[in-house]
């Protein structure tokens, strides 16, 4: 690379290859603040409001490992009115909770605080998000905000633009919430139908980056089992057990449908030389995959 080129971490990610699967980071619980003005680099922590109201909704989320992301609607001109904050609750039955509220005032924020503590309404529709952080990663808003527009298109009431979502050079990346499930490396024709076929509860294993409530191992072995099986459900999948022996990991999963069924997947983890994982970051980093080695039933 010339003095003259630029690096983009997405380039270079699908240059070398890099595995899209056991990629998505862990989380169940989710705050989503509607600010429309301009993004700072690191998002919420970055915003200027009343610092006591940020310490207690950043208190307040660090105490459940919530995630705080900044969104905004696509639609120009900005709409007017009160900004909407969101708490989205992920629960291991299939359960998923969302509490919504509206703030127009620095001091309305703490409204967020009680809600992570409630577990909200079950009657809300998704939540589609699409990671357009043009100043934390280039990567992400060159590569997702035109599938920010061909989404908002397609869903006008369930798709937001979004902070930083993690896996940069992964852009395009799109998340379904409060499902938990990372999509990356799409297009705006892709995004349409792999969105589609997930909101048909349908989720594919092409462009799949894992469930959030798995660890990289298990969602590797997941998406393995969508990749040979077809699409399936997001919970026809259930981990059941996780053995690793150094390298080296065994997970059962079990199908609940169409007929039960075990499988036994082994998976080695192999360490990557160090690269440059985001555009900003100069600094190499190796990172961490999974090949699956075996799947059997059993």
């Amino acid at each position: 690379m010339t003095g003259t080129d630029r690096f983009f971490c997405a380039d270079a990610a699908r240059i070398r290859g890099d595995s899209l699967a056991g990629t998505a980071p862990r989380g169940a619980v989710w705050v989503l603040v509607e600010y429309r003005g301009g993004w700072p680099s690191n998002g919420f922590d970055g915003l200027d409001i009343a610092p006591e109201v940020k310490a207690h909704v950043w208190s307040a989320a660090h105490a459940v490992r919530a995630r705080i992301l900044l969104v905004r609607r696509l639609a120009r001109p900005r709409p007017d009115g009160p900004g909407r904050w969101a708490v989205l609750h992920y629960e291991r039955n299939g359960a998923y909770r969302q509490r919504w509220g509206t703030w127009t005032r620095d001091e309305d924020l703490v409204e967020i605080a009680d809600a992570l503590q409630n577990p909200g309404q079950l009657d809300h529709p998704p939540v589609v998000l699409v990671c357009v952080h043009g100043q934390h990663d280039i990567c992400c808003a060159v590569r997702g905000r035109p599938v920010a527009r061909a989404l908002s298109e397609r869903w006008p009431n369930l798709v937001w633009e979004s902070t930083h979502v993690g896996g940069d050079r992964f852009a395009a990346n799109v998340v379904l919430l409060p499902d938990g499930v990372y999509y990356g490396r799409l297009d705006a024709a892709s995004a349409v139908e792999v969105v589609g076929e997930h909101l048909a509860g349908r989720v594919q294993a092409d462009h799949l980056r894992g469930y959030t409530d798995l660890t990289p191992p298990q969602q590797v072995a997941v998406a393995a089992l969508l990749a040979r099986f077809g699409p399936a459900a997001r919970h026809a999948y259930t981990v059941t057990d996780t053995t690793r022996d150094g390298d080296d990991w065994r997970i059962r999963v079990e199908l609940h449908a169409p007929r039960p069924t075990a499988f036994d997947l082994t998976l080695h983890a192999r360490h990557t030389a160090p690269s440059r994982l985001t555009c900003r970051g100069l600094a190499p980093h190796p990172t961490v995959g999974y090949e699956v080695t075996s799947i059997k039933s059993v």
